[in-house]
C-alpha cells in the first residue's frame, strides 16, 4: 500500500497503518456494495439479515446494541425488513412485552444473492489482480483483520 512502509524498511507508524487500512477498508466495502444487485438491501438491513442469519432470532433492543445503532434506528430498519417479507415478528418467549426477530426464506434467499454477488466479484479480483504469494499474504491479513475487530 502506498505510505505504509519507508524507504530503509522500518516499521511504518501505526497512525500512518491506521489510515492507510481505514482507507482501503472504506474503498473495498463501497466497491462490493456497488457489486450487488441494485436496492435489495443497505448496508444496515444486510448486516441484521445476517446477523439474524447466523446467530438466530434477537430483539430490536439486542440488535440496536450488537450493531451499535439507537434501538429508534434499528425500530426502522427491522420495519422495513418486515414489510419486504424479510424478517418476521413473533412474541418474546421470554418476555411477552416484546417481540424476536427472525429472518425468512425470503430474507435468506436475498441475502445469499447478496453474497453470491459480492463474493463473485471479489473472487474475480482476487484472480486477476493478485499472483498466488499476494493472495496468501491477503488471506493471512484476513484473519489478523478478524482478530482485530472480534470484540
Amino acid at each position: 500500500m502506498p505510505g505504509t512502509q519507508g524507504p530503509t524498511g522500518a516499521e511504518p507508524p501505526v497512525e500512518r497503518i491506521a489510515a492507510d487500512l481505514a482507507t482501503a477498508v472504506g474503498r473495498l466495502s463501497r466497491r462490493l456494495r456497488s457489486a450487488s444487485p441494485d436496492s435489495l438491501l443497505t448496508p444496515t438491513q444486510r448486516t441484521v439479515l445476517a446477523r439474524l442469519d447466523t446467530e438466530g432470532p434477537a430483539t430490536t433492543a439486542a440488535l440496536a446494541r450488537a450493531e451499535y445503532v439507537r434501538p429508534q434506528s434499528m425500530r426502522l430498519t427491522v420495519g422495513a425488513l418486515e414489510e419486504r417479507g424479510f424478517v418476521a415478528r413473533s412474541p418474546d418467549p421470554n418476555d411477552g412485552r416484546q417481540s424476536v426477530m427472525s429472518i425468512t426464506e425470503s430474507g435468506r434467499a436475498t441475502l445469499t444473492s447478496v453474497r453470491t454477488a459480492k463474493h463473485g466479484w471479489l473472487s474475480q479480483a482476487l484472480t486477476a489482480e493478485l499472483d498466488a504469494d499476494e493472495r496468501r499474504t491477503l488471506a493471512e491479513a484476513a484473519l489478523l483483520l478478524e482478530r482485530l475487530v472480534r470484540n
